[in-house]
């Protein structure tokens, strides 16, 4: 049996003072849950409505409440941000942290930004001022992501040949999202373009297909998407993301190798009662046996242990951070691919995005 890693590895320094910028669901009932669970240092927080930071304060015992996010960024006592506003509006802030800020490090909100134009300038920034930048992917440390981590890596599943995440799955897209025009890739699909990333590497091509959800009055053309990532050891990730589904909500993946195969659950549909992901294996080497290990934890919320956990450790060791900002860029980039293959009808590469003008 295969030794799986499903927890993330905290660094020897946690005690660092963290600055929350957002008070929204995504903060108050996930980030913060986790860093108190995690026992990490929540040092003071500020939202665009400051009861809302005043309520968050007060259910997990942060003691300082700054009227605005930009008070928060020039709180001398704060050494890291941690971002959760619209992805449109990070730049100005991770701007502002720049100019007049004195934090160490940022973890900023996914999507880094609305677009990869802005993406680069925002890792730019933070390049110039020697500001460590995370972004939280945070579906990278899903507990059943690593455990297939591990199996990977062990060499376990042999060469991979097909992989699969299967979404129906109704999000509640936020009002700030209903005014980009993008919609499915840019703010769910994005999970399972870079979890493949995370898994497999950088693919060569993506295909995509998408259709409008008859269900949202907005403006907006992926209600949903079909997406196929071709990958130079023939290997295909395909990732079907249903966001139009009103009942029955899941999200399934496989992978298939030539020696063994790997199955699960994405435990997040049934939050916030919740469940943990699950996995099972079955390798050629024990034809008999199908593997189906348990754990207690969650990708919501104990998963952003680990995406804060990873910008501290870098902060501490002098290193990138396992999701740095360059690192997101070539998630981003997977977007912007993802978006010309559907307007121009073909396969892109997303090197393409990234090459110099």
């Amino acid at each position: 049996m295969v030794e799986l890693k499903v927890a993330p590895e905290l660094p020897a320094k946690t005690d660092y003072r963290i600055g929350c910028i957002g008070a929204g669901f995504i903060m108050r009932d996930v980030h913060l849950a986790a860093y108190k669970e995690a026992g990490f240092d929540v040092a003071a927080i500020a939202s665009r409505t400051p009861d809302h930071a005043r309520a968050a304060a007060e259910q997990w015992g942060i003691p300082r409440v700054h009227d605005t996010w930009q008070e928060l960024v020039r709180d001398p006592e704060i050494e890291l941000v941690d971002i959760a506003f619209p992805p449109d509006q990070q730049l100005g802030i991770v701007r502002e942290i720049v100019e007049g800020g004195t934090a160490k490090g940022i973890l900023a909100q996914k999507p880094l930004a609305a677009n990869l134009a802005e993406s680069q300038e925002i890792v730019r920034l933070c390049d110039d001022a020697g500001i460590v930048l995370a972004v939280n992917q945070n579906m990278r440390y899903d507990q059943s992501m690593r455990a297939l981590r591990s199996l990977l890596d062990a060499g376990a599943l042999g060469e991979p040949i097909v992989a699969e995440i299967v979404m129906n799955a109704r999000p509640h897209w936020q009002e700030f999202i209903r005014g980009y025009g993008r919609i499915a890739i840019l703010n769910m699909s994005i999970h399972h373009l870079d979890v493949f990333r995370y898994l497999f590497g950088e693919p060569d091509r993506i295909l995509v297909s998408v259709r409008n959800d008859p269900s949202w009055e907005f403006e907006h053309d992926d209600g949903m998407a079909f997406s196929i990532l071709e990958y130079g050891s023939g290997l295909r990730a395909i990732a079907l993301d249903n966001c139009f589904t009103w009942a029955d909500h899941r999200i399934e993946w496989r992978v298939e190798g030539t020696e063994g195969v790997a199955k699960g659950t994405i435990g997040w549909p049934d939050y916030p009662p919740g469940s943990p992901s699950t996995i099972e294996y079955h390798l050629r080497s024990e034809p008999a046996t199908w593997h189906r290990p348990k754990w207690g934890e969650r990708w919501f919320p104990q998963a952003f242990v680990g995406t804060m956990a990873q910008l501290m450790r870098a902060v501490s060791e002098g290193t990138e951070p396992e999701i740095s900002g360059h690192d997101n860029l070539r998630t981003m980039a997977l977007v912007e691919a993802a978006y010309r293959s559907v307007a121009e009808r073909r396969a892109v590469e997303p090197a393409e995005l990234l090459a110099p003008a």
